[in-house]
């Protein structure tokens, strides 16, 4: 009989102590995930044995429980890797993410999803960075094992539970003081792990207890409410000159912009916002010591638009990679559909110009600064939205928005002040580009009027002028490029409603490849019928 209580004393203990390092070690891990994130890459991996994807960005996940997911998928000779951060709680192409609790990426097909198709998904930092492509044997020999200890594995618990819990029951009868003082002590522990709990989460921005570890290095840019920074985020704890980094960008604000850093901080939090045309944000901070607000994205070298076209001259092929990846970067914000279908709230950018859009290094468009933008929610009223005020660039300012006449009934209205800035922003791209022939030095819209001009002269121009820039004959002798400008025109027409819409604009610059790819065959002068363009309804 003693020998029985000795042995049940001890499981009880080493039951008890297991299920405190479980405690300490989940509190320990409430930290956001590192994963590899590229969206869509080509890859040369075969899909069998194991490979490294071919990604360069370690992204901070946007939510605690995110997993990270590597895809990997072959459609005739087009191979490519897909690796992003997900929550297992919701489906990712209509799949469960069932191994996400795995800290290997191992792959597994799914039938049914129109092309050869892997996926895996794992619960530790850059655990998609390699993958491993399991036979179909293999995971049948896995999961007879499984199925075979299963139950010596219920047989066990049941075993040490009973012994647990009679050694529970023997304290209580030995001593009722034993069992006041157990108590009391278990009652403490569970207030100082709540206090804990309670801690681990004070910091709401990026959830960590400490801030990222962040080294400025240059200034790259300066607007109304913000600087940016280009900066080196720091892989490891501890700072030496081998420490690896990943180049960012930081955007700071004072204090006292603390309205317009809150604003894009929430802009950028919507999940449903990623997309390759839309800036990769990673998190957010308040850094109190500096009494300041930071926004730290993804670092684009090529810089802002604006400026990549003051210095170099594109070439037919550059207009239709900057301008229909602009127009996609739009049409996705103004959707209220995620590319898998999934509902999601419209937002209008209400500052589209050249400076706000970034150039990414395979020379496509990704949009920026939402420091003004407004969700489109329906169930905003006429009330709130017109305390928005009217915002935006003067330059860029449509005439409704001029005249302070936007139409806050129907939140369309909002889109269409976007689509008519896009479009300044479309002819400054062919303003720079060589198939127009003589190419003249940068100018932006209405580049006749003074550098930063007011409301007022804008009115002028725009209003009572019916001004906009000029689209010169010589322009339209290239076929694609009098495509890009009819469809500019539409879009700054003076009636908003008979504008087009960014996905339309989207859907001309799509049917422009064939020309896009005989370019890219030949550099003749070569005439395409314009039968071959379908002018879409608005």
């Amino acid at each position: 009989m003693e020998l029985l209580r000795f042995s049940a004393f001890w499981c009880g203990t080493i039951l008890f102590a297991s299920l405190l390092l479980e405690e300490a070690e989940s509190n320990r891990m409430k930290i956001k995930r590192l994963c590899k994130f590229c969206d869509v890459r080509t890859t040369s991996c075969t899909g069998k044995g194991s490979c490294k994807v071919e990604c360069e960005i370690t992204a901070i996940c946007p939510s605690d429980d995110d997993v990270c997911v590597s895809i990997w998928r072959k459609k005739d000779d087009n191979v490519t890797f897909d690796t992003v951060c997900h929550s297992p709680s919701q489906k990712l192409y209509g799949l469960v993410l069932e191994d996400h609790n795995n800290s290997k990426c191992e792959m597994k097909e799914r039938k049914g999803m129109g092309s050869q198709f892997f996926i895996c998904s794992c619960s530790v930092d850059e655990c998609n960075e390699h993958v491993f492509f399991n036979s179909n044997m293999d995971s049948q020999v896995v999961a007879v094992i499984l199925v075979s200890l299963v139950p010596l594995l219920v047989m066990a618990v049941v075993v040490i539970t009973s012994f647990y819990c009679y050694r529970v029951y023997r304290q209580r009868q030995a001593s009722s003081k034993r069992k006041m003082d157990f108590s009391d002590a278990h009652a403490i522990m569970i207030d100082e792990e709540g206090s804990d709990s309670s801690s681990t989460h004070a910091n709401n921005l990026n959830h960590n207890t400490e801030l990222l570890p962040i080294e400025l290095d240059v200034q790259v840019g300066k607007g109304r409410f913000a600087e940016v920074y280009k900066a080196k985020l720091k892989q490891g704890s501890t700072v030496s000159e081998e420490q690896g980094f990943e180049t960012v960008a930081v955007k700071i604000f004072q204090y006292e912009e603390y309205a317009s850093w809150k604003n894009e901080k929430e802009i950028f939090s919507d999940a449903d916002l990623r997309h390759e045309n839309v800036l990769h944000f990673l998190t957010a901070e308040e850094r109190k010591v500096q009494r300041q607000y930071w926004l730290i994205t993804a670092y684009q070298p090529r810089g802002n638009l604006q400026e990549y076209l003051i210095h170099h001259i594109v070439n037919w092929h550059d207009l239709w990679l900057l301008g229909g990846s602009l127009a996609q970067g739009v049409a996705h914000l103004h959707s209220d559909h995620t590319p898998c279908g999934r509902y999601k709230i419209p937002i209008a950018h209400r500052d589209i110009k050249s400076s706000n859009i970034l150039v990414k290094s395979d020379l496509t468009c990704c949009l920026c600064d939402f420091g003004l933008a407004l969700r489109l929610d329906n169930t905003l009223s006429v009330d709130e939205l017109a305390n928005s005020g009217q915002v935006g660039t003067a330059r860029y300012m449509a005439p409704e928005v001029l005249e302070s006449r936007i139409n806050l009934e129907n939140i369309e209205s909002f889109k269409q002040a976007d689509v008519y800035s896009m479009a300044l922003v479309l002819w400054e791209i062919i303003s720079r580009c060589s198939a127009i022939g003589e190419v003249k030095e940068y100018v932006p819209p209405f580049g006749n009027l003074r550098e930063h001009p007011c409301v007022e002269s804008m009115k002028d121009s725009v209003l009572r002028d019916r001004g906009r820039p000029e689209i010169p004959n010589s322009w339209i002798n290239h076929t694609g490029i009098q495509v890009v400008c009819a469809s500019i025109e539409d879009c700054w027409d003076h009636d908003p409603e008979a504008r087009l819409t960014a996905q339309c604009v989207a859907e001309r610059f799509n049917d422009m490849e064939y020309l896009d790819k005989l370019s890219e065959r030949s550099d003749s002068e070569e005439k395409i019928p314009e039968e071959i363009f379908v002018v879409d309804e608005k």
